[in-house]
């Protein structure tokens, strides 16, 4: 049995070390990402709205966290000027507006394909006073992107390339409260 659990912004930086576990394991990411993934991480838990649930059986096996995102954030900022130049100003606004950025989603390996995702996912939108949640990842057919488009995000800006990556990802959108089974 998964059990969801919120964790508070004061503890969220306590828990680093097995969060960055989780997200190494999930994402497999090139060595360089790791050295300053726990400095983005206490940086986001800093920012205003944030939230964070783990999935524990009874260790952890999964978690996901995002905030409230603004102007002056590197996230936000590069993703505004690919929006905009991709679809308009209007469109930024409609879609980053008010929006919940989730910044990570992952699972352990071993427990994907459990529904242990999706429940995080409506988990964290639950409730949320944003208009919308945005979020990208990896632009290929993977779990991940089903899983987001069932839950009703759609793709707004396609085979985006993060300035100092080579891989291309799909920034998506989901109107609150999301659809689909959670």
């Amino acid at each position: 049995m998964v059990r969801l659990r919120h964790v508070t912004a004061d503890r969220f930086p306590t828990l680093l070390g097995t969060l960055l576990g989780i997200y190494t394991a999930a994402m497999r990411p090139p060595p360089g990402q790791l050295a300053v993934r726990p400095s983005i991480m206490r940086d986001h838990g800093s920012r205003p709205g944030f939230v964070c649930l783990l999935a524990e059986a009874p260790q952890v096996v999964g978690f996901a966290y995002g905030f409230h995102g603004a102007p002056g954030e590197w996230w936000y900022d590069v993703v505004w000027r690919g929006l905009r130049d991709h679809a308009g100003e209007e469109t930024c606004a409609e879609w980053l507006g008010d929006a919940l950025e989730i910044a990570e989603i992952h699972v352990l390996p071993g427990h994907q394909g459990r529904g242990i995702g999706r429940r995080l996912l409506h988990a964290i939108c639950a409730g949320r006073p944003e208009r919308t949640a945005v979020l990208s990842t990896r632009d290929a057919p993977t779990a991940a992107r089903h899983l987001y488009r069932d839950a009703g995000f759609v793709d707004l800006l396609p085979r985006f390339r993060f300035p100092g990556t080579a891989e291309p990802y799909v920034i998506a959108g989901a109107r609150l409260p999301l659809t689909g089974a959670g």
